[in-house]
Order: C-alpha cells, then structure tokens, then sequence
C-alpha cells in the first residue's frame, strides 16, 4: 500500500513511521522545508522515546520518505491521512483551516480514487467539510474520481507514543462505505493480526470519541484536584482517597493522581472545542467547563504554596525540577510550569531550573524571564531558598538528600506531583508540602 501522512508534528511523524514499521510505503508531507530536511538527515523535530531509531531503520530501508510536496506525492496513493494542526481559535473552537486546506488540494491534484482519513482531532461534521472541499475542487477541475473519507483519531500518550501505535488498546475508524472499510482493514492488518481490533462505527462518532475520551480523563483528573485541594482543608489525605475509590471497579485507580493541572497539546484545546462545540448546538456542557476552570487555578497551586510559606519573595532563589508538561517529552504547550514561572519572576524571585529536555523550549517560549538554566538537578540548588518539583522525571524520584540539603539554602519542598513520602521528608528536616496530603 502507498499512504500519504500529511502533516510531521506529533500525531504525523509517529503515525507515518509506526506504519512504515510494519512495511507499509509512506510519504510524509510537510509546508516546513527546514523540518523535511532536518528529517531527511535524521533529525526529528519531537523527542519521542525511540522515534528515532525508527526513523532512521525506515530511511534506510526506504520504506519512509519525505516531500514538501504533496502533489507531487499523489501519484497513485491509496490512504491520504490529515494529521496537521488544528489550534484553538480565539473562541476556543478548534481552527479547521489546515485540515481545509489539505482537502483541497488533495482534490486539485488527485488523479486515482483515494481514502482521504482525518487523523487530526476535529469536532463532529469535520469530515463532511473535508468531503465537500475536495469535491469542490474536482468540480473546479472539471474531474470525476471517486473518493472516499474517514475519521481515525489517535489515542498517543506522549512519552509512550510508538507503544501506544503498536500495541494499541483500540483503533476507532469511522467509515462511510464498505470499500473505506476495506482499504482500512487492510492498512492495519498487521496490528489486528496481534489481537488488536478495530472499533468501526460512522464518522461523526470517531470524531466525537476523540474529543469524549480526552473530555473524561481531563474531568478525572481536575476531579482528583478538587479533591485534594479539600483534603488538605479537612485534614485527609488524597492519596489514601485515591486508593479508597480506585479500588471500585466502577471507577479505577487511573487518572486519580492530583498535581498541579494538566497541559500538553490535546487536554486543553480538546477541553476547549468540545465546550465550543456543545454551546453551538445550543448544550452547555457545565462539567466540561468546571474541568478547564479548576485546571487553570490548579496551575498556581505551588505557587501559592510557596507565597504562604514566604509572604514576601522578592529575592529568594527558587530551584525548579522539571519544565514539560509531563516526563519523556520536551512538549511545553500549556505546562503548568510556564504560568508558575511567570508568577515566580513578576514576584522578583531568581530562578534556577533544570529539566532533562525541555530547557530549550522553555527559554523559546519565554525569552523575556531570566531564568538561571542548569546542568543537573543538584546545580539548581545552590542557594536556593526552596525546591519546586513540578514534572516526575525518573531522575528526581531518588535523589542524594544528604547533597540536596547541603546546596540548599533552606529546606523547603514543594511536591508537585506528589512523588516524596511527606513523613520521610519530615524527618530529613524539610517543610515538605504536597497536593491534598497530610
């Protein structure tokens, strides 16, 4: 099969190699010279865990390829997937124009019946605008070729992407013909043949599992926040909370951890667009709302923490641990670490951080913070007048207490993800303050 990946972000380059991986011939496609370049010579544009060792296997192989030209990379395509961007627009919906725009030019330059499959997360009707923008064109060109249109949204966890693409806990495809159905059956015939199966329903119910699925993990989750936030005001302890109720086989034990808010690219503008999309067919979807709220104000828990603990912080030097919005990725889209470093520097704190990624995005997304950005963790404390954990990298769970309280000015813990035992810390002499526990 030859299949086209529009799109090397995120969701483009782990789907077109994962496939790849499985001998499948694959173009992806991108507007970004520099990126397709960068490629070509093996350098991604993402840190994803093992990425891209299979990039390079697949290169040289010749199994995956990339252009900046998706004309050019039409010919005789069977599987066209959308995988570009779609932002939030200033209202919170979600900003279709490059999907648009890939649908039209497929239909200004397609000259053999192809699937065209949104891969993209897209709120319902999505795919009909795909459908009618690449029928426009045919139209334009005078040209009749049948086409048919899918939806096949993603299911990745960053920092866990190609376990996720090749051991996938389900495949969702929408699909409006049997011949559709077919061509996918057959493209993921190598994951069904591990016992994987493919869950086909209509294409506006794949679209709207997407925006469902990551809607009830980010409720969990400012769920569990609320929670702690009330734990601490009445003198329980989340975490045993968490244990009580995930032990219900009703509710489970994941997606019960409280911390400082979710970030990343799907959680918030996912949250956003299926807000949006419920008041334009007239549904104000209240819980959806309550969610986004109680992750924005739990973005600056910490940092309240540490203003209680020092009224005046003008100053004092505060050490950071970990920048992105969760570990084994350098993403910084909508982590809770930019709005506590912003709160940190207009409060006249000195910053020293460390995070084994994402200190170059950090500093790309925030030119104008001074920001002392260190070589490891224990250079961050020097001097510090207290420690911020704010992303669970495996390199922060076991540290050297003894050379932790050495380079520490004073000994005060801040535990974002609730990654310390607080009565250990206690006894090693630290305030030691969590989310929602004793």
């Amino acid at each position: 099969m030859k299949t086209v990946i529009v799109g090397t972000g995120y969701v483009g380059l782990v789907t077109g190699t994962c496939f790849a991986e499985m001998g499948i011939d694959v173009t992806c496609v991108d507007i970004d010279k520099t990126k397709i370049d960068n490629l070509k010579k093996g350098i991604s544009p993402i840190y994803e865990p093992g990425l891209d060792e299979m990039i390079e296997r697949n290169v040289a192989k010749k199994r995956l390829s990339f252009s900046t030209s998706l004309k050019d990379s039409l010919e005789g395509v069977d599987v066209v997937f959308s995988a570009v961007g779609t932002p939030s627009d200033e209202d919170g919906s979600a900003d279709l124009k490059y999907v648009l725009n890939v649908a039209k030019e497929v239909g200004e330059n397609m000259n053999n019946y192809c699937l065209v499959v949104t891969k993209s997360t897209v709120p319902v009707g999505t795919a009909q605008k795909v459908k009618k923008a690449i029928q426009d064109a045919l139209d334009k060109r005078g040209k009749k070729i049948d086409f048919d249109i899918a939806s096949n949204p993603e299911f990745l966890k960053e920092g866990n992407a190609i376990k996720d693409f090749m051991f996938p806990d389900r495949i969702v495809v929408g699909v409006e013909s049997e011949r559709a159905r077919d061509l996918m059956d057959k493209l993921y015939k190598p994951f069904t043949l591990n016992g994987h199966n493919i869950i086909y329903m209509d294409v506006p119910s794949a679209e709207m599992t997407k925006y469902a699925a990551n809607a009830m993990l980010a409720v969990r989750i400012s769920f569990m926040n609320e929670i702690a936030n009330l734990c601490e005001k009445v003198g329980a302890d989340v975490s045993m909370v968490r244990k009580g109720i995930g032990s219900d086989p009703r509710i489970g034990s994941k997606f019960l951890y409280s911390g400082i808010g979710y970030g990343g690219s799907c959680f918030p503008k996912d949250v956003k667009a299926l807000y949006k999309t419920g008041l334009e067919n007239d549904i104000e979807l209240k819980v959806i709302r309550a969610a986004e709220e109680r992750n924005d104000e739990q973005k600056l828990v910490l940092f309240h923490k540490l203003k209680n603990f020092y009224p005046d912080l003008k100053g004092k030097t505060i050490a950071i641990w970990g920048l992105s919005f969760k570990p084994e990725t350098d993403d910084m889209r909508e982590a809770p670490s930019l709005y506590i470093l912003e709160a940190l520097s207009k409060a006249g704190c000195t910053i020293r951080a460390y995070d084994p990624i994402a200190m170059e995005e950090t500093q790309r997304r925030l030119p104008n913070i001074k920001i002392e950005y260190c070589n490891d963790p224990y250079e961050a404390l020097e001097n510090a007048n207290a420690l911020l954990l704010l992303t669970e990298w495996k390199e922060f769970r076991l540290p050297s207490w003894e050379r932790v309280k050495d380079l520490m000015k004073e000994l005060v813990l801040l535990d974002g993800r609730n990654i310390y035992d607080a009565k250990e810390m206690r006894e090693l002499g630290f305030y030691y303050e969590g989310i929602g526990i004793k």
